[in-house]
């Protein structure tokens, strides 16, 4: 496997989630301090908004140029522009659970990860997740069940294939997004020790955070590993690929654990590598 140089571009963060890379920047939510920022390629920090009632985590551009973010617990989505937040879709009628990642695709079409319980986790839960559409006219439905915690979600840049992360299966889920944003399951990947966020790359592959691995693999379609960025001793969270190529793997960790998270306990780090397949999919 290639030998990656990783390179720190900020610290002193509380928990990152969500890289999006869009217009030269890295956009991402820290949810403990209920922020949405973005990141210079020089690693000059702007903060955006506050979300004061909830927890944001998802994110997604709409083909327009407003940013969706995610709020969790009262299972809203929100746009932001041009410094205001403004409520998008409201799907607490909806998801059944806590509302965790979600991407918006070429078209316009969000797609939520609905847990399926609220949080924390209870013992003995099942396949509960679910994905949540949310067309641009702001309608609602499930578009695919029987998911063990539905976590990152890609798209790809024809919007015609969708990835999740399904983190207490340990793997990938494929899907085919039909014409009219339903999902097809085309089959589960890999072997992924509890996997958090992921993207795709222009080969097909899919870069994935695993948590508890404490490491960013790079997984081709048939499940296999091609490549590796270890973080020892830190929890990997989530990955976007951006840059001016496209080519500059930008990696969210953090030095936690689940005990400690139960108690807001984390510190979060951003890192970069430059791998050789550009990133695909939307944004």
């Amino acid at each position: 496997m290639p030998q990656h140089r990783i390179t720190t571009i900020f610290d002193g963060g509380r928990y990152f989630e969500s890289p999006r890379w869009w217009q030269d920047r890295l956009w991402l939510v820290d949810c403990f301090p209920r922020t949405l920022l973005s990141l210079s390629p020089s690693g000059a920090l702007d903060r955006h908004a506050t979300f004061e009632n909830d927890t944001p985590c998802g994110t997604g551009f709409l083909p327009d140029g407003r940013l969706i973010v995610l709020t969790m617990h009262l299972k809203q989505l929100h746009a932001y522009a041009s410094g205001e937040i403004a409520l998008y879709a409201d799907l607490s009628g909806v998801a059944r659970g806590a509302i965790d990642d979600m991407i918006v695709d070429g078209l316009g079409r969000a797609f939520v990860g609905d847990l399926g319980f609220a949080l924390p986790p209870p013992p003995g839960r099942g396949a509960e997740g679910r994905i949540i559409l949310v067309t641009p006219d702001g309608k609602a439905r499930v578009v695919a069940e029987g998911l063990r915690f539905p976590n990152g979600i890609a798209v790809s840049s024809a919007s015609d294939r969708l990835v999740v992360a399904e983190m207490e299966g340990d793997c990938l889920v494929d899907y085919s997004i039909d014409p009219d944003g339903g999902l097809t399951l085309r089959r589960r990947f890999g072997e992924i020790t509890a996997p958090d966020g992921i993207c795709l790359d222009a080969e097909g592959a899919v870069w994935a955070a695993s948590f508890n691995g404490d490491a960013f693999l790079r997984i081709d379609r048939h499940g296999r590993e091609l490549d590796r960025v270890a973080m020892p001793g830190r929890r990997a969270i989530a990955c976007v690929l951006g840059g001016r190529e496209r080519r500059t793997l930008y990696c969210l960790s953090a030095d936690t654990s689940y005990e400690r998270l139960a108690k807001r306990d984390s510190s979060a780090r951003i890192d970069f590598v430059e791998v050789e397949v550009a990133g695909d999919g939307w944004p």
